[in-house]
């Protein structure tokens, strides 16, 4: 539950430091979200065993350092977006390769 709260807070962190540097990244922003959702069905499910849910989430949190990164003076270059959709690209590469394997969770117990 901790580490619900924290991702909670940095995902805020993220928006905010988006609207203070005035640099639009919707499409980034979108996929971003997307991969999220893709990461927290998967470890609902158990098709993500803790330990790879916490590796995608590292690898996610990486890419948003970087799109931070290149928001931080206020423009965007093509050459930083193409930089960022290609970690994208490897993270859901990534995301799918790990909610695919023969590693689950293990269930819990009903007694």
């Amino acid at each position: 539950m901790k580490f619900r709260t924290i991702l909670s807070a940095t995902a805020l962190s993220v928006f905010a430091l988006g609207t203070f540097a005035q640099t639009a990244t919707p499409r980034a922003d979108k996929r971003d979200a997307a991969q999220e959702k893709r990461i927290d069905s998967g470890a609902a499910s158990g098709a993500l065993t803790p330990a790879e849910q916490a590796r995608v989430d590292a690898q996610q949190n990486r890419g948003d350092r970087v799109e931070d990164r290149a928001k931080a003076d206020g423009v965007v270059t093509p050459a930083e977006r193409a930089q960022s959709a290609h970690i994208d690209n490897k993270a859901s590469r990534n995301i799918r390769r790990q909610k695919h394997d023969r590693q689950t969770a293990p269930s819990e117990a009903t007694n």
